[in-house]
């Protein structure tokens, strides 16, 4: 597998979902374009723009730019940068501010940062006026390959992640790679854990690919490119097939069934970004597999080599404060797991890998064994 030459023509990877379909446009320098987009796509159109400090501080100009370009009226509302402000506050101000912006039915919101504000606007969005359409302009690696795509919108519960939400697709994805550029070297590793994360589960090819190719990734250009492009059309595949996770939408959340709970038991907090636990939790889902023997003990390790590699962590014992909020105690990890959106009839829901580029969905795990499991890597 090879990244194509030219990065200079935008990819487009349709998400097929009958009515509700809609396209993720890819490439360097695809922002400006994003006003004639809309036009395009809903002539006539009033829009807000909701994001965060960081990225208003190097986006918000360009974005309000390219609407008013194209004739389109727009507001703005800033919220606060991380996962305190996917919050029920959080909500209430995005909500009142998106009513006092007189944002109709027929109107557009757009949600312009990382995951945090992509998942917030989305649920707005979902629930103003009882639906309103939006678009996504991710400015995160983690946002532009998993969260901006599939429409899982919401925020966090004191009781665990992403607990209060909707399914809401949006109407466009514009996903520019340049600004993946401000982005600190820590956010575009924990964005890196989602791009690794297709390959591990149903592409050991592209996962080869990654392995001989993540260097230039972060370098930019066409590696970048076609690194999210063919992320996003592993999980549009699977979205395509199963909306709402019924049936093998599940296989996407390998290693969050872990990372959740570490990401819980952290507070949401800065010590251990979204992508971090899912790389830390990915780990622990392929040697979990390699104890019940449905892959080998090299195949847990070659996943383990490459987040390394890329300066993710991959053990408990790497996350910051490992000792503090229950991050050392199995029991208090089985507990936050068993808040998990996956549990069924309180039953645990793991995915495992029976190969790298295979994973499989698996709800009969005993909670014994995994905490056992836990106790072990807590101790190792």
């Amino acid at each position: 597998m090879t990244a194509p030459l030219n990065h200079f023509t935008p990819i487009t990877v349709e998400v097929a979902l009958g009515e509700r379909a809609y396209d993720i446009i890819i490439g360097r320098d695809v922002l400006p374009s994003l006003g004639a987009r809309i036009q395009a796509l809903r002539p006539g159109v009033r829009t807000a723009i909701i994001t965060d400090r960081t990225v208003a501080s190097h986006w918000l100009a360009a974005t309000e730019a390219s609407l008013a370009e194209a004739g389109i009226p727009t507001s703005h509302f800033i919220v606060e940068d991380g996962e305190g402000s996917k919050s029920y506050a959080g909500l209430e101000k995005v909500s009142e501010a998106l009513v006092a912006a007189r944002i109709e039915r027929n109107d557009l919101v757009i949600a312009l940062g990382g995951g945090v504000v992509g998942d917030l606007a989305g649920f707005a969005a979902a629930i103003l006026r009882r639906g309103v359409d939006f678009v996504q302009v991710p400015t995160s690696l983690l946002a532009q390959v998993d969260s901006s795509v599939g429409g899982k919108t919401g925020i966090n519960s004191p009781h665990g992640k992403n607990l209060i939400g909707a399914f809401h697709q949006p109407l466009l994805v514009v996903a520019d790679t340049a600004v993946l550029d401000t982005l600190s070297p820590r956010q575009f590793r924990s964005g890196y854990a989602e791009v690794a994360k297709y390959g591990v589960l149903g592409d050991e090819a592209f996962f080869a690919w990654l392995e001989a190719n993540h260097a230039e990734i972060v370098r930019g250009g066409a590696a970048r490119e076609h690194a999210i492009a063919t992320s996003c059309r592993a999980k549009a595949g699977v979205v395509a097939r199963d909306e709402r996770g019924d049936r093998v939408r599940a296989v996407l959340n390998l290693g969050h069934t872990f990372g959740h709970a570490l990401e819980a038991a952290t507070g949401f907090s800065d010590r251990l970004f979204h992508g971090e636990g899912v790389a830390v939790g990915m780990v622990l889902a392929a040697q979990l597999s390699a104890q019940l023997g449905m892959i080998a003990d090299s195949d847990a390790a070659r996943v383990q080599r490459h987040l390394v590699e890329f300066g993710l962590p991959t053990r408990l014992q790497d996350i910051a404060g490992f000792t503090q909020e229950g991050l050392a105690d199995a029991d208090a990890l089985m507990a936050l797991m068993a808040q998990d959106k996956k549990v069924k009839r309180g039953k645990l829901t793991f995915i495992l890998l029976e190969a790298i580029g295979q994973a499989v969905i698996a709800n009969d795990v005993e909670p014994a064994v995994v905490r056992n499991f836990l106790q072990a890597k807590l101790s190792a």
